[in-house]
């Protein structure tokens, strides 16, 4: 342990050392040193508050971040989700449209009848399935407006002066549409 003349002798040394260094520089210097020394300190107090402050606004930033990557990601996963339900669920209004459609035909393959019994149940059923896409809108492609390509797919071609220009003559494929989006081109022969 340290004696207290130890101690004294260190401080009157250390004294002597800035004397020393001191020694050359007039007063003037010192108090403008000084007054460095005080302005380097205050401006890095002000840096030193302004990096905290960055600090605290990068962390928000990162947290905001966070939050809002797994705010988009739920978000994505329910539309998914509510997309998937959408579908279910238009699959299901289709479906219920055709079992009556299903019924009335395994009806009519069980019965034993007249082939005029069973054509008259065929077209009963054709209506129905007709109504049942009515109900879906869903339409026929008219075909006596003449040939449309985007309604029409012509698998055939005929030259004959006595149908008009681009005439559908003969449909193979009736097609369908709903609103204005085809679901199946009509396939016709067209003349001209």
């Amino acid at each position: 342990m340290e004696n207290s003349n130890d101690v004294k002798y260190d401080a009157q040394e250390a004294e002597i050392l800035e004397d020393q260094e001191f020694e050359g520089i007039d007063e003037e210097e010192i108090v403008s040193l000084e007054g460095l020394v005080e302005e380097l300190q205050s401006s890095n107090k002000k840096l030193s508050d302004e990096n905290k402050k960055l600090e605290n606004e990068l962390s928000a930033m990162k947290e905001r971040i966070v939050r809002i990557t797994a705010e988009y990601d739920n978000f994505r996963k329910r539309t998914a989700k509510e997309k998937e339900g959408i579908y279910t669920d238009a699959c299901e209004d289709i479906l219920k449209n055709m079992f009556p459609v299903l019924d009335n035909l395994e009806r009519a393959s069980n019965v034993n009848g007249s082939i005029e019994d069973i054509k008259k149940g065929i077209d009963m059923t054709i209506r129905q399935f007709n109504d049942s896409l009515s109900k879906l809108q869903v339409e026929e492609i008219p075909t006596d407006q003449g040939f449309d390509p985007n309604m029409h797919n012509a698998v055939m071609h005929v030259e004959d002066e006595s149908f008009g220009e681009k005439a559908v003559v003969e449909v193979f494929q009736k097609g369908y549409k709903r609103g204005d989006k085809v679901l199946r081109y009509s396939m016709v022969k067209v003349a001209n």
